[in-house]
């Protein structure tokens, strides 16, 4: 009898029987709590009625619609509603499957469109697990070893992570920025980058947030070398900031190219790529495209999820349940010595824990993670060294449940730390 992959292990011990709203129940209806959100992609929580009747509604019409055979209108229609959302600049978009897929089909546009050989991403990044996007992704080695060679034209530069490097948020900016131009004379010519990739909050690299004004030298640069901005708003997209796309944390900056995926179809298999028409139109033909992109059950959900997340005001709703569930974490930590730093935007929020030293306690934070679950609270641990417990709760969470996890997490850290 075929088993599932023994390397495919869980972060958590629940067997998950329903999903209701910011609930999970498990097989023994056993109710938990879950600021896991499908790593961030339940954005609208666990079966959202609305989404649940359009794709109800979907599947009983159309279910696959293959987009390069036939058109269907939840793909044209999906495509049109975007360009509410989206900067406007970015008026052309390109559907697929996952995050991964969706990163490389921007590296394939940025290489297209420029020319240029060479992708700069930055250390810490996370931008999947397929050969090309694990050739750009740092997080951890989990995702690069044992695969090599890695895909060529790949570069990597400083992020301004300032806790790591124990300075203000300006000195590690500041030093970043030095580091890249260092690099764009040195290992990474400037005529050679097509473009630079980068999240605007690191996800899988530790949930840290990239300073405002590193996005802005990353234009400045960017525009003055020729070389395009890509943003994997993979996990950052559809409000889980506090903002529609991280990236407008920097006001006035819009990339070349945005890529979204996760939270965009409540939890169908749905990714995509804009980008401003004149870009996208330099894209080789026969360089987009899947069998199943763009699926037409999927779309169908991202349109109700776009309505519910409009309707709703869940970008509103983001940013005052994650100023409160990111104090609240800030006070119950205050005097538990492990944890070194409390950070995040929106939902988008990691704790994480380090010795005396300053060097990295995994060790504790796996202890809180597993009593959190114990407690009834879902979550996940990231960093490269496994120390940051994150929060990811769906985006209709309200004060009395940010409340419920805060109560549930000072449990778990009475019993760990």
């Amino acid at each position: 009898m075929a088993q599932l992959s023994p390397v495919l292990t869980q972060a958590t011990p629940v067997q998950a029987a329903r999903g209701e709203g910011v609930y999970l129940y498990d097989t023994e209806g056993r109710r938990y709590l879950d600021f896991t959100a499908g790593i961030g992609v339940t954005s609208t929580g666990h079966c959202h009625p609305k989404v649940v009747a359009a794709a109800q509604e979907q599947v009983a019409t159309l279910i696959h619609g293959q987009y390069t055979t036939v058109m269907h209108q939840p793909l044209l229609k999906l495509a049109e509603r975007l360009g509410d959302v989206l900067p406007p600049a970015l008026d052309s978009v390109f559907f697929l499957n996952s995050g991964s897929e969706a990163v490389e089909a921007s590296v394939r546009l940025a290489r297209h469109a420029t020319g240029r050989p060479l992708i700069l991403a930055f250390d810490g990044g996370f931008h999947g697990r397929t050969m090309g996007a694990a050739a750009l992704t740092t997080s951890g080695a989990k995702i690069r070893s044992g695969i090599g060679p890695m895909m060529g034209g790949t570069v990597f530069a400083p992020f301004p992570y300032a806790y790591r490097y124990g300075w203000s948020e300006e000195q590690a900016v500041e030093f970043a920025l030095a580091e890249l131009d260092r690099q764009l004379v040195s290992t990474a010519p400037a005529a050679d980058v097509a473009a630079f990739l980068i999240e605007p909050v690191l996800g899988e690299g530790g949930y840290v947030p990239t300073p405002p004004a590193f996005l802005r030298g990353l234009r400045e640069r960017a525009d003055r070398h020729g070389i395009l901005l890509i943003a994997d708003e993979v996990q950052t997209g559809y409000g889980r900031t506090g903002k529609f796309w991280g990236h407008q944390h920097a006001e006035d900056l819009t990339p070349d190219i945005l890529i979204t995926a996760k939270g965009l179809a409540s939890g169908f298999p749905l990714s995509g790529i804009a980008a401003p028409r004149e870009l996208m139109s330099k894209a080789r033909p026969g360089s987009q495209g899947g069998t199943y992109g763009g699926n037409a059950v999927a779309c169908a959900a991202a349109l109700a999820t776009l309505d519910v997340v409009q309707e709703e005001g869940l970008v509103e709703n983001a940013a005052v349940q994650g100023r409160r569930l990111l104090d609240g974490l800030r006070a119950a930590t205050a005097d538990v010595k492990q944890v070194g730093d409390v950070r995040g935007l929106g939902l988008m929020v990691a704790v994480e824990f380090t010795a005396p030293d300053g060097s990295p306690d995994a060790a504790t934070a796996g202890k809180a993670h597993a009593a959190a679950a114990e407690q009834g609270l879902l979550l996940l641990t990231c960093g490269p060294f496994g120390n940051v417990v994150r929060f990811i709760p769906p985006l209709i969470t309200t004060a009395e449940q940010v409340d419920e996890g805060l109560a549930l997490w000072s449990k778990a850290l009475t019993s760990a730390a």
